[in-house]
C-alpha cells in the first residue's frame, strides 16, 4: 500500500497530467499534454522534433494504461496509478526506461543534459503555470556544474516514483509540494 509520502507525490503529478481536472488520466489529457509541451518549446507541429516529443509522451500514456487501467475503461484514477507505484521498487529497470524516455524529452538542445531552463520549462508545462524551480533545482543538481547528467535524472526519476524517502533528492523531480506531518 502506498505512504501518505508517495500519496502525495503521485497526486501532485497526477493533478498537473490531469488537464482536464475530471479525476482520471485519459489519452485526451496526454495528448493536451503534448500539445503544451510543443507549444512551449515553440516546436512546429509535424516537425521531427514535434513527433519525437509526441511518441514519447503517448508512449508513456500508453505503458501508464496498460499496467494500471485495472477496469479497463480507457481512463485511469489515482489509486490505479497508486497500485501500480507499489510495485516499481521491483521493477528499477522499468523506471529507468521511462526515465532515459524523459530525459530525451526534456532534453531540447540534445546536448545530454538537463539545464535549469529546460528543467523550469518541463514543470512549468506540466503544471500549465508559472513555477519557481530556483530552490529545487540546486537539490537535484549532485554535482553542482549546473546541469542533470542522464544518470542524476534516471537516480531521481527512480526515487520519484519508487521510493519513500522524504529527504531523497528525487521526492522533489516535479517540483516542491507540502510533505505529510512526520515524513522528516
Amino acid at each position: 500500500m502506498a505512504s501518505e509520502l508517495q500519496r502525495r507525490k503521485i497526486s501532485t503529478v497526477f493533478g498537473a497530467m490531469d488537464v482536464d481536472g475530471d479525476g482520471f488520466l485519459t489519452e485526451t489529457d496526454f495528448q493536451a499534454l503534448t500539445d503544451r509541451w510543443t507549444k512551449a518549446r515553440g516546436l512546429i507541429p509535424g516537425s521531427p522534433q514535434a513527433t519525437r516529443l509526441s511518441e514519447i509522451m503517448m508512449g508513456w500514456w500508453t505503458t501508464l494504461l496498460a499496467a494500471s487501467d485495472i477496469d479497463r475503461d480507457e481512463k485511469v484514477t489515482l489509486d490505479e496509478v497508486l497500485l501500480v507505484v507499489d510495485q516499481l521498487g521491483d521493477m528499477p529497470d522499468s523506471v529507468r526506461g521511462t526515465a532515459a524516455a524523459m530525459f530525451e524529452a526534456i532534453d531540447e538542445n540534445g546536448d545530454e543534459r538537463i539545464s535549469r531552463e529546460e528543467y523550469r520549462r518541463l514543470i512549468e508545462t506540466w503544471n500549465g503555470t508559472a513555477t519557481d524551480t530556483d530552490t529545487v533545482f540546486p537539490v537535484l543538481d549532485l554535482n553542482g556544474d549546473g546541469y542533470l547528467a542522464a544518470d542524476e535524472f534516471t537516480e531521481h526519476w527512480l526515487e520519484f516514483w519508487a521510493g519513500d524517502n522524504a529527504d531523497a533528492p528525487g521526492t522533489w523531480v516535479f517540483g516542491r509540494f507540502d510533505l505529510p506531518l512526520g515524513a522528516r
